[in-house]
């Protein structure tokens, strides 16, 4: 009976060694991460998602523009996951830097925004996917190992929006002829933030922050901030 009990129990240990072993082999070969989001709730709450998973690790973290620069200069990542809106040099301007320092690092899109808000300019210059960050943990595991497969990871939602600007012969929205900055700005605009509010959240100073709104209503071809709101709330951008 003793002899039978010691085999039970040297056989848990053997598997318990094995699973060790395994998970640590997983850890060393998994696809490696940057998370670069200013918020450390949002940074901590994707890691605990991606920790759901054995194959995908958080190889580091990063809160702004010049952070993430610096981190895959001298390291090495799989994919980012990269917010949009952050203080200074903004995702998408992150985004054009990572494609020319590492071509072969996918780039995944994290962003409060919808789809239609930044979806397309950022498969433009090369992002991995889109994401809001109401995914579910599925799908965001999901998109990260597409992503590190060297695919992309395109919505049902983006799909068909795709498909439509295709049928419409490149047709797109009045707000597609904003450069990413005039595109924060009209953002908070349209959200009702103040100019000084807007020129404190992206650093930049008032007259700044005017002269962009100046341009934005030009290009949009609208007359006030009442305008840029509806504009916002019909295209399902706030």
């Amino acid at each position: 009976m003793e002899a039978s009990v010691d085999v039970v129990a040297s056989s848990a240990e053997n598997k318990m060694l094995f699973f060790r072993e395994w998970m640590r082999a997983m850890e060393a070969e998994g696809i490696r991460v940057l998370l670069v989001d200013d918020q450390a709730v949002v940074r901590n709450g994707v890691g605990l998602m991606l920790s759901m998973a054995a194959d995908i690790r958080i190889g580091g973290e990063a809160r702004n523009f010049q952070e993430a620069v610096e981190r895959v200069a001298s390291e090495e990542f799989d994919v980012a996951l990269v917010d949009i809106v952050m203080p200074g040099k903004n995702g998408l301007e992150l985004l054009k830097s990572l494609r020319v320092m590492k071509p072969g690092m996918a780039v995944l899109m994290l962003s409060t925004y919808s789809e239609e808000v930044y979806a397309l300019r950022a498969l433009r210059l090369g992002a991995a996917g889109y994401l809001t960050k109401d995914v579910s943990t599925s799908i965001l595991i999901e998109a990260v190992r597409k992503a590190a497969s060297g695919g992309r990871y395109i919505s049902a939602a983006l799909t068909e929006r795709l498909t439509t600007l295709i049928s419409k012969k490149g047709a797109s929205g009045a707000h597609e002829v904003l450069s990413e900055r005039e595109m924060e700005v009209f953002l908070l605009i349209a959200a009702g933030e103040s100019l000084i509010r807007i020129g404190a959240m992206l650093q930049l100073s008032p007259n700044t922050v005017t002269s962009y709104r100046a341009r934005i209503l030009i290009k949009m071809e609208l007359s006030c901030n009442a305008e840029l709101t509806r504009y916002a709330l019909e295209h399902g951008m706030l």
